[in-house]
């Protein structure tokens, strides 16, 4: 399911082995000039060509004008070759797309991530095609990215690596287009991306092979006659997926049904709306008889979950209706789908 060939092709850095340290410097900064001017503004290169030169029409049709949901971006190529992802959460996205991402955004390794902060559902991928890391952390080092010489930067609106308090700063180096992540489910953010990027047809494709997956998993398994409540433990509150969050869409297309969170507000993060916490005491009582799902979690911590006082006694952990969806699960994109998917065929087929 995940083991698709992605082919891209990158550049690599060149060096200046041997100058003097003065000359390295200025070097340097010429080529960081060079790259805001070719990148940024003015009036130059193809757009000044298609003013009244022969091959104008052709120039002007190589870039594109994109809304995106930090605004609307100029320039931005109608074929990208050299896109830097600002969002880890974005670049798996990108990936499925066969996109030509050269490096991405990457955060402190951890279980759901490899040695270099990369998450576990598309590492193999961003290796195969040689993506390096831009930087590690949630906030976008301009500097790094700039080094790095992008047509195109893509990024998040939404979630830890919510990048639009830079995107002024993003826009001087390159075409820049950021994504809410968290309102929409995996299969419309590619859509539109592939839109946006020129990627109509691959978007198409994945999107189809998901699908077809979909069906074929539905019609293999027995689902429960009780809902499925989507949960995630952090030890003084809980964390409760709505049926609108992207894998409640994704187990409702299954065939479950997803349970609605608590009644009154929730705490939420950076008003996102497809999950909100609320006190471990309030889900119990809301889940009553519902199946558990734990999203993200290692075994263990899913067994020192159910072993408190206020989940122990609850009919899904009496009767074993208790479910790990994975550690890759918490963001969904096209991989980390496809490893909850083979999860929940193991789990009711």
């Amino acid at each position: 399911m995940n083991g698709r060939q992605l082919a891209r092709t990158t550049t690599g850095r060149g060096g200046f082995p041997g100058l003097r340290a003065g000359l390295k410097g200025a070097a340097v900064v010429a080529a960081g000039l060079l790259a805001l001017t070719a990148c940024g503004g003015g009036d130059g290169g193809s757009d000044a060509s298609a003013k009244g030169e022969k091959g104008g029409d052709k120039a002007a049709a190589a870039t594109r004008t994109v809304k995106h949901d930090a605004g609307t971006a100029e320039k931005v190529p109608a074929q990208p070759k050299r896109i830097v992802s600002v969002s880890v959460t974005m670049t798996g996205h990108l990936l499925a797309l066969d996109a030509p991402v050269i490096a991405s955004q990457a955060t402190p390794p951890s279980v759901i991530t490899d040695k270099q902060g990369f998450f576990t559902q598309w590492s193999e991928a961003a290796a195969k095609n040689s993506v390096k890391v831009a930087y590690q952390g949630f906030e976008p080092d301009v500097e790094k990215v700039l080094a790095l010489k992008p047509d195109l930067i893509v990024g998040a609106s939404s979630g830890a690596e919510n990048a639009e308090k830079f995107y002024d700063k993003l826009s001087v180096v390159a075409p820049t287009l950021l994504y809410r992540h968290d309102d929409v489910s995996w299969q419309d953010l590619t859509a539109r991306l592939g839109k946006d990027l020129g990627l109509e047809k691959r978007a198409t494709e994945v999107v189809a092979a998901h699908d077809k997956r979909v069906g074929e998993v539905k019609a293999a398994i027995t689902v429960p006659k009780q809902s499925a409540a989507l949960v995630r433990d952090n030890q003084s509150a809980m964390t409760v997926f709505t049926p609108e969050s992207a894998q409640g869409r994704l187990l409702t297309s299954l065939g479950f049904t997803v349970l609605e969170p608590p009644a009154g507000k929730g705490e939420t993060q950076g008003g996102r709306s497809d999950f909100a916490e609320f006190s471990q005491e309030k889900v119990a009582d809301t889940a009553k008889d519902s199946s558990l799902l734990f999203v993200s979690h290692t075994p263990e911590e899913i067994t020192a979950a159910t072993a408190r006082p206020v989940w122990k006694d609850l009919p899904a952990v009496k009767d074993k209706r208790v479910y790990d969806l994975g550690l890759d699960t918490f963001r969904l994109d096209y991989y980390s789908a496809g490893n909850l998917i083979d999860k929940i065929e193991k789990a009711f087929g």
